[in-house]
């Protein structure tokens, strides 16, 4: 039986089970650095662990006192001038206790331009995470969202930003592709073809591969922080209070009478249509399809995609329209939360 942590992190992983294979092989490392968590993956082509940390922070005013007694807590934090940030899944405790927002290093999948603290707070999360190499240049795989049309020069500023990091902890960093992630974690059984979709904080990553080969990627700048941030302008409500109703059981098949229920349920159908029309747009535009006559299956994952119902409602969003190929079954992950990361650690292992 797998353990869970506080936050339903899967802790334990049977990478046999996913058809990776069953030759032992180099224990190695998996990084998925998502908008609203960091999760890692590690392991060998047998059984993996995973553990996560919530990639945001708050910060409190600065009394010796307060450092003291956080240090006696063990709560991960460091001290900035006249305050004292505390980081990584600690953060929301301490935002729900003030009834204060969280703030993240991250936005719409990459480093916040606007976030002074963005670059150390990250680190320090990653450090809380990441050990150092244990041998030298060991090959250590990292998620990188798609470009989208909101990034640029951003996108490779935060590639480089996490590889300098990783390089400097004594690995051989790997970049791989988000959705392409979700696809090497759970498509092995069908030689690693088909769609992964990794629905995510900050935005939703898109790949379709072809036997591990990418022929198409790409992201919409929408995800949980947009169905927070949306139904809490609308509400009156902080976003970190939406996001706790958001991810308790919420079912997106059952009927809400109450405000934020339904407007957890309106952001979450334009966020589902934005993807499927994307989807649709992009495949019918693109040259570069794999031709094959098997139908391609359909991989959701990210806590987005969580709720009861997201599923089907996609499926229903997606049969309507005629795609350039057949589609296959459209499935959840076995494990949404650390499929990217466990892919990542696919791509690790396959590293000489």
């Amino acid at each position: 039986m797998d353990d869970r942590n506080d936050f339903g992190v899967q802790t334990s992983h049977d990478q046999a089970s996913s058809g990776w294979g069953t030759a032992a092989a180099t224990t190695r490392t998996g990084l998925d650095v998502g908008t609203s968590k960091v999760v890692t993956a590690r392991g060998d082509s047998r059984h993996s662990a995973s553990d996560a940390q919530l990639n945001a922070f708050v910060a409190v005013p600065f009394t010796s006192l307060a450092q003291n007694t956080l240090q006696q807590n063990g709560i991960p934090h460091y001290r900035d001038g006249e305050e004292l940030i505390v980081y990584g899944s600690a953060s929301e405790k301490f935002a729900h206790m003030f009834n204060a927002e969280c703030r993240r290093p991250m936005a719409k999948g990459i480093l916040n331009p606007q976030e002074r603290l963005a670059t150390h707070v990250l680190e320090s999360i990653l450090g809380s995470l990441v050990p150092p190499a244990p041998t030298a240049n060991e090959v250590i795989a990292f998620s990188v969202p798609a470009a989208a049309a909101e990034t640029g020069a951003e996108l490779t500023y935060h590639e480089e930003t996490l590889k300098r990091y990783l390089k400097g902890r004594g690995y051989t960093p790997l970049a791989v592709n988000e959705g392409l992630a979700v696809v090497l974690a759970e498509l092995a059984n069908e030689s690693f073809t088909g769609i992964g979709i990794s629905c995510g904080g900050g935005m939703c990553n898109v790949a379709l591969s072809y036997l591990s080969i990418p022929s198409l990627t790409f992201s919409i700048a929408k995800g949980g922080d947009y169905i927070d941030s949306s139904v809490g302008a609308v509400v009156g409500e902080p976003a970190t209070r939406v996001k706790a109703i958001k991810e308790d059981n919420f079912d997106l098949n059952r009927a809400n009478d109450d405000k934020i229920g339904k407007a957890i349920h309106i952001y979450y159908d334009k966020l589902i249509e934005s993807l499927v029309d994307e989807l649709y747009n992009s495949v019918t535009r693109s040259q570069k399809l794999p031709r094959t006559d098997r139908p391609l299956p359909i991989v959701l994952a990210g806590g987005t995609s969580m709720p009861k119902g997201f599923r089907d409602r996609f499926e229903q969003l997606l049969r309507k329209r005629s795609m350039p190929f057949e589609v296959g079954d459209i499935r959840m992950a076995s494990d949404p939360l650390t499929a990217t990361a466990r892919g990542t650690l696919v791509a690790a292992l396959a590293e000489r």
